[in-house]
């Protein structure tokens, strides 16, 4: 064999020894990291049963992956992004960790977003809602699949301000989301020549809203919206109906609403609220059998967090069956490759920001006359398309996007 031959054997074997190496699946498991707020304000929104969801996407993929184990770690981040990124970074330095779900709180996204990246492992954010994770804050290391604040903005703001809802007032949570969103609700009221006349961020989390509310009940607005989630949302609902915020004539917009808390409420409390929401357990016979499964698992209906954990793990899984590897580049270019069609999303796409995009709904909280059991709560108005839905690419501050 000549010297020539001998470079080129050589380096063809080379070139086949780290595809093979890059095509396999890394310590022989695929290993997911749960993080979610486990007893806090997000708890029910995502929390245990949105690991529950994740256990039955691994259950209905067949417990393996290429003839690999799945296992599942699991952590409550306490809304904190210091206790989530030491978390983190135990998980995918010294513990073989992939890929991490979940992820309510957009602070703390945005601060393991950071820690994945700089470990190039995969993440996939199904509770947060900042639009920011994949506008000024994205990486080509996590994937932003359920919803955000852009289209939350794009709904029910949009909606209360063509039925009339023309000067608005926000009770803003003072962090990353509640920022987001009092921002693309201000750029959604204004485009459709609407007014924010004021706006006061309160701490997260807050369990007396008496002064916020008072505060915004006085300033005369239209509308009085609420740009937070989960427990402050409901608490600021309740203290809003004993201060008859909507008996004087105020319009109450809940820009981010989940059916759990919608549940807690019950149809008397929340009736006629608009909201928009990602998905619905009851749209079709899919989205309905999956939700039974969920019950007969937790005792509740599904949120739009817990169906779109299921939905991501499938695909994720499905990506790693196809490339044969765990790699979070290879995985992530192939989920961006193939389209979303399942129980949570038609023809959903993942973009190179990271985003998914999909079809959104615009709900309204049924009165108790229309409601036929405790879950039967909405009633969907209209689908906002999913081209309209989220910020175009154009748009986009995000580093991987060339404009």
């Amino acid at each position: 064999m000549t010297m020539m031959k001998k470079l080129l054997t050589s380096a063809i074997a080379s070139t086949l020894m780290a595809s093979g190496a890059q095509a396999a699946i890394s310590n022989d498991t695929v290993k997911i990291g749960y993080l979610a707020d486990m007893s806090g304000t997000y708890r029910d929104l995502a929390g245990p049963n949105g690991q529950s969801a994740l256990e039955m996407a691994i259950a209905d993929f067949g417990g393996s992956v290429k003839g690999k184990n799945i296992e599942i770690v699991s952590a409550d981040d306490r809304n904190s992004p210091d206790t989530s990124s030491s978390t983190v970074r135990r998980w995918v330095e010294n513990e073989n960790v992939d890929m991490v779900a979940g992820m309510v709180a957009s602070s703390v996204s945005i601060a393991v977003s950071k820690i994945l990246e700089e470990n190039d492992k995969l993440g996939i954010i199904s509770g947060s809602a900042a639009s920011s994770i994949t506008n000024e804050h994205c990486t080509p290391n996590h994937i932003h699949y359920v919803y955000d604040t852009y289209p939350l903005a794009n709904g029910t703001a949009s909606a209360v301000v063509k039925e009339g809802g023309k000067s608005w007032y926000l009770l803003t949570a003072d962090y990353a989301f509640g920022h987001s969103l009092e921002s693309d609700v201000r750029r959604v009221v204004e485009a459709n020549g609407g007014e924010v006349v004021g706006a006061i961020r309160h701490p997260f989390p807050t369990q007396d809203f008496s002064s916020f509310v008072l505060q915004a009940q006085a300033s005369g607005a239209d509308v009085v919206g609420l740009a937070n989630a989960g427990a402050d949302t409901t608490n600021a609902i309740t203290t809003a109906s004993e201060f008859g915020v909507t008996q004087s004539g105020q319009t109450l917009a809940a820009l981010l609403l989940f059916l759990t808390d919608v549940h807690a409420l019950g149809a008397q409390t929340a009736q006629g609220i608009q909201l928009t929401t990602g998905w619905y357990w009851d749209m079709n016979e899919e989205t309905r059998e999956w939700s039974d499964r969920f019950m007969e698992k937790t005792g509740v209906r599904p949120t739009m967090v817990h169906a779109g954990i299921y939905s991501s793990t499938i695909q994720y899984l499905k990506a790693i069956e196809a490339t044969g590897s765990d790699d979070a580049q290879t995985v992530r270019k192939q989920m961006m490759d193939t389209p979303i069609n399942d129980m949570f999303a038609k023809n959903g796409k993942i973009r190179v920001d990271g985003r998914m995009v999909h079809d959104m709904y615009l709900a309204e909280v049924k009165t108790p006359a229309e409601s036929k059991n405790e879950w039967d709560l909405y009633k969907i108005l209209r689908t906002i398309p999913a081209e309209e839905s989220y910020r175009p690419l154009s748009e986009s501050k995000c580093k991987l996007v060339n404009n």
